[in-house]
């Protein structure tokens, strides 16, 4: 019988809106990478989120497996009126079909984690990611990442 590999797991959540991560761009020969605040706020808010996670470990350097739940807020027109404010439409989507992009949003997170979590995004093997509205709870991002043994 073989022996199991040995997992590593880090989770941790970060509460605010989530912001997705453009493309770079080419000028000539230089690469260019469109950022605004948000962004800049959004990956410092997740690096922070799993650096308080890690602490003092290293980055994982073996192959790695990720999931990322992405909560937003529901728009208002989701929603009916007067008495009805508080009741979801029967026509209001069951997820968030709309921007932002699910891997830009993807993006983002692995650019936030690399040098803390992971290594290198090379490393990630397997990942599972998904839009859903935050019922419940705040908008923001569930991250879970297990290192193979």
């Amino acid at each position: 019988m073989s022996a199991q590999p040995e997992l590593f797991a880090v989770e941790f959540s970060v509460y605010g809106q989530p912001v997705p991560q453009g493309s770079k761009k080419a000028i000539g020969r230089n690469v260019i990478e469109i950022a605004d605040a948000r962004l800049r706020s959004w990956r410092h808010d997740v690096a922070s989120a799993a650096y308080a996670e890690m602490g003092d470990t290293k980055p994982f350097l073996r192959p790695v497996a990720i999931q990322l739940h992405f909560h937003f807020d529901r728009p208002r027109g989701h929603y009916g009126t007067g008495r009805n404010a508080e009741r979801l439409k029967p026509s209001a989507p069951a997820v968030p079909g709309v921007k932002p992009d699910l891997d830009k949003l993807i993006r983002s997170v692995l650019d936030a984690i690399t040098g803390i979590v992971i290594r290198d995004d090379c490393l990630v093997v397997s990942l599972v990611s998904g839009k859903f509205y935050a019922q419940g709870r705040p908008p923001g991002l569930d991250c879970q990442v297990i290192q193979f043994g």
